[in-house]
């Protein structure tokens, strides 16, 4: 009995911590881009991507931590999320351009939810496909609605002007990255 109650005080604090850790990387998201705007002679898309690197780095550590994926699949996953920010932040572009003729506050939410839904489906078909990713779409639910619902947030920040400051990076960020973990343990206890 004390073991079991050990074991869920471990699982809930370290999940505390990816949640910190992704509260942590949306706050310095946004700063990124001021940085690398100084960078001349790069592409827009590697750009983005480079903005995605503190995230990238606590998806690193998630799984390379909460799996039993080697190194290099966790290195993978890395990427994967970078590749998946910048699809997410062009498929925000392309909604928000579809949906023209509505109201900035609709166009922002609807391009939000575009972009947090296909940051997440993107992240999880990626890391699924590691050695120990689950492949149990069930397992990927929280992960994938957390990520939807959260880029939403984007049209808080709009509302708000925040250029280096975000609602939508910390909450999303550690949505995703807390959906990560419990996906993962998910895959290790089946």
């Amino acid at each position: 009995m004390t073991q079991a109650i050990t074991s869920s005080d471990q699982t809930s604090n370290g999940l505390l911590k990816v949640a910190a850790g992704g509260i942590l990387t949306g706050v310095l998201t946004p700063l990124l881009p001021q940085l690398i705007d100084r960078i001349g002679g790069t592409p827009g898309d590697f750009r983005i991507a480079l903005v995605a690197v503190p995230f990238a780095v606590l998806v690193f550590i998630v799984v390379r931590r909460a799996s039993a994926n080697p190194w290099w699949a966790a290195l993978a996953a890395a990427v994967v999320t970078m590749i998946a920010f910048v699809a997410a932040v062009n498929a925000a572009i392309f909604i928000d351009g579809q949906v023209n003729g509505a109201a900035k506050a609709v166009r922002n939410i609807l391009a939000g939810l575009a972009g947090g839904f296909t940051g997440a489906i993107i992240m999880a078909l990626g890391i699924s496909l590691l050695p120990a990713g689950p492949r149990d779409p069930v397992a990927w639910l929280k992960m994938l609605l957390a990520g939807t619902l959260a880029g939403a947030l984007l049209a808080l920040d709009n509302a708000l002007d925040l250029d280096l400051t975000s609602v939508l990076y910390p909450v999303w960020q550690a949505c995703v990255a807390v959906g990560l973990a419990l996906a993962l343990r998910r895959s290790d206890l089946s």
